[in-house]
């Protein structure tokens, strides 16, 4: 099984609560207004890590950190950006995606600084639309916030967004 940690909006700030939150996780995703190298190069000694540029990033990350990030994870397609506009497909298509690009699994924003979790036809065309609030800076009387995913033979078998303590908030698990 691969974990996969998503985290968002740390506006300058990893404190050791969040880090610790991400340390089991083989990949993480950073979904933009970073707003400091170090937080990434921390993330980067506990996994991989795929990023975005939020509305408060600047281009100091270097060429691998863009606007958008199309990894994929054990099998499983992912399409990331800061925005949630970006990552919404309509029959329009997204700007986030070529023609011709797969559809992706999971989108992942950020930008709200609230946690959202949406599966079935409010995602579609994905799986999954997940926003995994702030780790930061929360907002909208929520707790300070991380995801976890979970990927088994290339198939998402949970999502859950959970607090910095570990409590979870929302969740869609046995998704074989």
């Amino acid at each position: 099984m691969t974990l996969v940690g998503v985290i968002s909006d740390t506006h300058g700030r990893l404190d050791r609560q969040a880090y610790e939150a991400l340390a089991d996780c083989d990949h993480i995703i950073h979904a933009g207004d970073i707003c400091n190298p170090g937080i990434l190069r921390e993330l980067q000694t506990l996994a991989p890590v795929t990023a975005v540029l939020g509305n408060n990033d600047f281009d100091e990350y270097g060429e691998s950190v863009g606007r958008y990030a199309h990894p994929n994870i054990d099998g499983v397609k992912f399409l990331v950006a800061h925005y949630p506009r970006d990552v919404r497909i309509s029959a329009f298509g997204s700007g986030a995606l070529a023609p011709g690009d797969p559809i992706p699994d999971i989108c992942v924003h950020g930008h709200t600084h609230v946690p959202k979790l949406e599966y079935g036809k409010e995602a579609r065309p994905a799986q999954f639309v997940l926003c995994p609030g702030s780790a930061s800076y929360p907002r909208g009387g929520n707790q300070r916030t991380i995801a976890k995913i979970e990927i088994e033979n290339s198939l998402v078998k949970n999502i859950r967004i959970e607090t910095l303590s570990g409590t979870v908030l929302m969740s869609v698990g046995d998704l074989s």
